[in-house]
C-alpha cells in the first residue's frame, strides 16, 4: 500500500523543537568546502522503503558518489522511516536529507511544517543539476512547484521538493471491458447505465482499497464540480465551501457510488485486507476501483481473470462535456532545518533530477516529475502516465498547512467517514456537516 499525501489538519502526533545539532558543527557553503584535510562530508540520507524497493537508493548512492567523490552517502531506509529516524531526531540527530511524503499515518512531515522545522529550498530550483549544464526549474514539469504539497506556507517559498509522481484514477480490467464490449464511461450518467448493467451479470460497479484512497478521488470531483478556484477555496478551508452547490454535487455522487459499491468492500478496506479488494478487480467481481500507477507492483504476483489487462481511466465528468480530471500524486524530498550538512543536502536534491538519477529510478518503476520523461517508459507506465494526453487535466496538491487544533483532522472527517456512508451507519447529511465542522475549527488555525 502507498500512501499518499497532504491531509494536513491533522493533530500532531510528534513534536520536533529546533534542537541544535549535537556535535555543534557548523555548515559551511557548499559539499566540497566541508571536507577538510581530504576528508569526504558523509551526507546522512533517509528514504522512505516504498512499493518501488530500496535498490534503487543504493545505486543512487553509488552514482552520486562517483558523480562527487568528496561526499560519501550513508543510507536509511525503510518501510516504517518514521519509527527508525524520529528516536533521533527528537534527540538532535537528523538526516540530511529525507524522502517521507505527507498523507502517512505517523504524519511526520506534517508535524515538522507545522513545527517550521523544514529548511527553505527555493534557491535549489535556480541550481544546476549536479553534473548537468541545465537548471532544476528547466527540467521540471510545469505547476510541481507551485502547489501547497511543495509550498505548503503559501507564501511562494518552496520547502520541499516533488519527486516520484503518479496518475491516478479508476482503475480497471481492459479485457473484461472488450469481452463485453462495453464502453469506459465518460460521464457519471453513463457509470450509473453501465453499473445497473454489470449488476445484471453479478458484476458491481465499483470498490475501494481503502477510505484513504478517496483523496484523489473527492479532489477530483471538486475540481470537475467548480474548478481549480473552488478547489483552492476548499483546500484552505473556505467559509461554507463544503455547503456549496458544488460540493453537493460531490458528496451526493459518492453516496450514490455507494449504493453500487460491492458488498464485501468495508470489512476489508484496512491496512491488513486492502488487497482482497483490489483483487476483486482481478476476479472481475468489481469494474472500478481508485488507485495509482503503483497497484501494478502491488499486485503483479497475484492471482487473475484469463487474459487480465490493466487499464485506467480518469474520473467520469459531472455533465456531458465537462472536465475530467486525473489527480496527480507525487512524493516529497525535504532537508531538516537542524540538518548538519544542508548545503550538501541542497547539491544532492539536484542531483535527482539528473538523467542518470532519473533512469535509476525509472528502472524500479518510479517516476521523476522529468520533461518528456514519459516518452521513455513502456508497457503499462506508457499507458498511465499518457492519460493527460487523452484529454484528462492533472490536478495537484491538497489541504492547506494549519497549526496543529486538537481532535481536529479535515481527512478523518471527509475520507475516514465513507466507510460508514458506504455502510449506512451515516447519512450523506450527517458526512457533510461533520466536514464543513472540522473546515470551520481549522480555518482560524490556517499558517
Amino acid at each position: 500500500m502507498k500512501k499518499k499525501f497532504l491531509m494536513a489538519g491533522m493533530t500532531a502526533v510528534l513534536s520536533f523543537g529546533l534542537m541544535a545539532c549535537s556535535n555543534g558543527e557548523k555548515t559551511s557553503g557548499n559539499s566540497k568546502d566541508n571536507t577538510k584535510s581530504g576528508e569526504k562530508t558523509t551526507l546522512q540520507v533517509a528514504a522512505l522503503e516504498s512499493a518501488y524497493g530500496k535498490d534503487m537508493w543504493t545505486e543512487i548512492a553509488k552514482a552520486y558518489e562517483e558523480a562527487n567523490p568528496n561526499v560519501k552517502v550513508e543510507l536509511t531506509v525503510d518501510k516504517n522511516l518514521e519509527d527508525v529516524i524520529s528516536p533521533n531526531m527528537k534527540a538532535g540527530k537528523y538526516p540530511d536529507v529525507v524522502l517521507l511524503a505527507n498523507g502517512r499515518k505517523k504524519a511526520l512531515t506534517e508535524t515538522l511544517i507545522k513545527d517550521k522545522a523544514i529548511e527553505n529550498i527555493t534557491d535549489v530550483f535556480d541550481k544546476k543539476v549536479y553534473g548537468e549544464d541545465v537548471k532544476v526549474k528547466d527540467k521540471l514539469i510545469t505547476g510541481f512547484t507551485d502547489t501547497l504539497a511543495t509550498n505548503p506556507y503559501n507564501d511562494k517559498k518552496t520547502y520541499l521538493a516533488p519527486m516520484f509522481y503518479s496518475p491516478t484514477g479508476l482503475f480497471y480490467n481492459a479485457a473484461l471491458f472488450k469481452e463485453k464490449g462495453w464502453e469506459v464511461p465518460k460521464t457519471w450518467d453513463e457509470m450509473w447505465a453501465l453499473g445497473d448493467k454489470a449488476k445484471t451479470e453479478g458484476i458491481s460497479l465499483f470498490t475501494y482499497p481503502t477510505t484513504g484512497y478517496f483523496d484523489a478521488f473527492i479532489y477530483s470531483l471538486l475540481l470537475e464540480a467548480g474548478g481549480p478556484d473552488f478547489y483552492n477555496k476548499a483546500m484552505k478551508y473556505g467559509n461554507g465551501v463544503w455547503k456549496s452547490p458544488e460540493a453537493d454535487k460531490v458528496f451526493e455522487t459518492v453516496a450514490k457510488l455507494a449504493k453500487y459499491t460491492e458488498p464485501s468492500t468495508v470489512a476489508n478496506a484496512n491496512d491488513q485486507n486492502y488487497k482482497k479488494n483490489q483483487q476483486l478487480i482481478l476476479d472481475n467481481k468489481a469494474l472500478f476501483m481508485p488507485n495509482g500507477t503503483w497497484v501494478v507492483g502491488e499486485m503483479k504476483d497475484a492471482p487473475r481473470a484469463k487474459g487480465f489487462e490493466w487499464g485506467m481511466t480518469a474520473m467520469p465528468a459531472l455533465k456531458a462535456g465537462g472536465d475530467r480530471y486525473a489527480f496527480t500524486f507525487f512524493e516529497q524530498m525535504w532537508i531538516p532545518s537542524q540538518a548538519k550538512h544542508k548545503d550538501a543536502a541542497k547539491d544532492f536534491l539536484t542531483f535527482v533530477y539528473s538523467d542518470k538519477a532519473a533512469d535509476i529510478f525509472a528502472k524500479s518503476g518510479a517516476v521523476q516529475p522529468i520533461k518528456d520523461m514519459a516518452n521513455k517508459l513502456t508497457g503499462d507506465n506508457k499507458l498511465f502516465y499518457s492519460i493527460y494526453d487523452n484529454g484528462a487535466k492533472a490536478g495537484m496538491g491538497g489541504f492547506a498547512a494549519t497549526e496543529p487544533v486538537e481532535g481536529v483532522s479535515i481527512s478523518d472527517a471527509l475520507f475516514g467517514t465513507i466507510d460508514s456512508v458506504v455502510s449506512g451507519n451515516k447519512t450523506v447529511k450527517d458526512w457533510q456537516d461533520a466536514v464543513e465542522k472540522a473546515s470551520d475549527k481549522l480555518r482560524p488555525a490556517l499558517k
